[in-house]
């Protein structure tokens, strides 16, 4: 471990590799999980907020996101969702959910990414500030953990630590690889089956926003798909630093 003073915890074996994690909940974790980010790349270890119970042992491969054809997987997943639409509305042709569709006919591919730019906060920068806001929003998250996962990328957490969640982890990997790469994103708190993204690089316009969604709704998040209409879910990622996810 590194310099700084860790509460007690232990190691959890996961495929050969260690998975440090807390053995209780972290009150205060701002200042604690900002400083081992600023390690991660001595210990090669990346904090995240967890409150979901760790598998003890067991395996897990990145083979399947290092393999996904995103373009192509996405392509298929929205093909097989406007499907599903169009067996609903035949099913139900007074149904009142045509505001929750997204609203493209084809797969416009990936979302462009927006640069980096050296005079704002970089993706550090943001998920420690994202950190830090959320557990002051969200007083649910004082039930979190810290865990310290062996991993080049955050977007790779999920599946290293043995998270559940109703959705592709190999999809949702490869996407959060390509969100760091394309909006400087990083993965900073699961509980349960919610997930928040810190964005150090969000959209700026509402047009570039929807293709986003677009992407966001593929993952299968429950966070739009039930009760948000679409348009209103695009306009929340303009100029928005978080994303926040969850299956039910």
């Amino acid at each position: 471990m590194a310099s700084r003073k860790l509460p007690q915890g232990r190691t959890v074996g996961r495929s050969g590799r260690q998975v440090w994690v807390s053995d209780r909940a972290i009150g205060e974790p701002t200042e604690l999980w900002a400083q081992c980010q600023a390690e991660w790349g001595i210990t090669g270890l990346y904090p995240v907020l967890f409150s979901w119970p760790l598998v003890e042992e067991g395996t897990w491969s990145l083979g399947g996101v290092a393999t996904t054809d995103l373009d192509t997987d996405l392509e298929d997943a929205w093909r097989a969702e406007r499907v599903r639409f169009e067996e609903f509305d035949h099913r139900f042709p007074d149904g009142d959910h045509g505001d929750l569709k997204p609203t493209f006919t084809g797969w416009p591919g990936l979302a462009h990414g927006v640069p980096a730019d050296p005079a704002l906060p970089g993706p550090e920068e943001a998920a420690a500030s994202v950190v830090s806001r959320l557990l002051e929003e969200h007083h649910g998250l004082d039930d979190c953990h810290l865990v310290l996962a062996p991993v080049g990328r955050s977007a790779d957490v999920p599946i290293v630590i043995g998270w559940q969640a109703e959705t592709s982890l190999d999809r949702l990997c490869a996407l959060l690889r390509s969100w760091e790469d394309r909006f400087g994103a990083r993965v900073v708190v699961l509980q349960g089956s919610r997930m928040w993204v810190s964005v150090a690089r969000p959209p700026v316009t509402t047009e570039h926003a929807a293709h986003i969604a677009l992407e966001h709704f593929l993952t299968g998040t429950d966070t739009m798909r039930e009760f948000t209409p679409f348009a209103d879910y695009a306009a929340g990622l303009v100029g928005n630093h978080v994303w926040e996810f969850w299956w039910d």
